[in-house]
């Protein structure tokens, strides 16, 4: 579902900005660090922040990447959220790779003691649907 054309905007350390629906029904966006597992966006969260509340009550979302090169080209994904706790720490040390010269993210960006009291989460996009820019869409798009 992400065309090759765009595929780079999840394997770069480019932030995306992600958005999800809070209680009263209202968009709520952050910025936020993305992966690509081959079939779907990713980005790492906690279930006690806000972004994981939303999601566990509204797996509508929705992720902008723009590409810093070039800021007329983008891609947008809306989807809904799988959350998979099963390898989340691991996802989010290899983010912390991408993004920081660090080798982990607790300990490093984040104190130890933190990891603790998080339950981490990544968040699957499975799209319902992708935009691209106009300029760079793919022919067949």
């Amino acid at each position: 579902m992400i065309p090759p054309t765009h595929l780079d905007l999840f394997t770069r350390p480019i932030c995306g900005v992600f958005t999800t629906f809070g209680a009263d029904g209202q968009p709520e966006s952050s910025i936020v660090w993305v992966g690509h597992d081959g079939e779907c966006a990713t980005i790492n969260t906690t279930l006690e922040r806000r972004k994981g509340r939303n999601l566990l009550a509204d797996a509508r979302v929705s992720l902008l990447v723009v590409d810093p090169n070039d800021t007329t080209r983008f891609i947008e994904v809306r989807g809904d959220a799988e959350l998979v706790a099963d390898g989340a720490l691991e996802h989010l040390d290899a983010l912390t790779r991408r993004y920081t010269r660090h080798p982990r993210f607790y300990g490093y960006v984040y104190p130890e003691e933190q990891q603790a009291q998080e339950s981490r989460v990544v968040c699957r996009i499975h799209p319902r649907r992708v935009v691209v820019d106009a300029i760079h869409a793919p022919v067949n798009a």
